[in-house]
């Protein structure tokens, strides 16, 4: 029977009986099979989980596995830092902040914009380990969640199942014969009686 791993063990103490090495995306996980040196295994945790480098999985067979950050294209950002960490995190991107530069995975419409704004960049590749936002192992998520957690969007409408919650505040206007103003959180749905 394959061992399993129904819980993990943050920046956990060596030795370990093996390493499996995943991306940004892929240390985001729920329930997965993995490979590592010693064969496969499974992973089936309570919850959806945000893994970071030196965590390990507990297996039911005694095994802990450690996590290690894959190297994976990043763009690597220096030039006015505050001013642009203010325009990436405006767009709810991952970014790790450093003293004298700023890493976000490579994204061409991102790249486009920190060029406009004056910033040097040099694309590598690198593990990619970004802030981890208020909760500490949590995620700061927009509307991107990335190929390995996309969730379908209606037209106008949010659902988020996260390790962070969140909750955005739309307001629309029409004018019709009067005019309706509405606040909302996650889902949207709206009644208009017009004479």
């Amino acid at each position: 029977m394959i061992a399993t791993a129904h819980s993990i063990i943050r920046n956990a103490p060596a030795p370990f009986d093996a390493e499996v090495s995943l991306d940004y995306e892929g240390r985001l996980l729920r329930r997965k099979r993995l490979s590592c040196e010693g064969g496969d295994f499974m992973i089936d945790l309570p919850e959806v989980t945000s893994l970071d480098d030196g965590d390990a999985f507990e297996l039911s067979d005694g095994r802990q596995i450690v996590v290690r950050a894959a190297p994976e294209p990043v763009l690597v950002i220096r030039g006015n830092l505050p001013r642009l960490a203010w325009h990436i995190g405006n767009r709810h991107t991952p970014c790790r902040i450093e003293a004298d530069r700023l890493i976000i995975r490579q994204d061409h419409v991102l790249e486009a914009m920190l060029k406009q704004l004056g910033a040097d960049l040099c694309r590598k590749d690198m593990p990619f380990r970004p802030e981890g936002g208020a909760y500490g192992h949590g995620r700061t998520f927009g509307h991107d969640h990335g190929p390995a957690t996309h969730h379908p969007h209606g037209a106008g409408e949010h659902s988020h199942s996260h390790a962070e919650s969140h909750s955005h505040s739309h307001s629309h206007s029409h004018s019709h014969a009067e005019s309706h103003s509405h606040a909302h959180a996650g889902h949207h749905s709206h009644t208009h009686d017009h004479a």
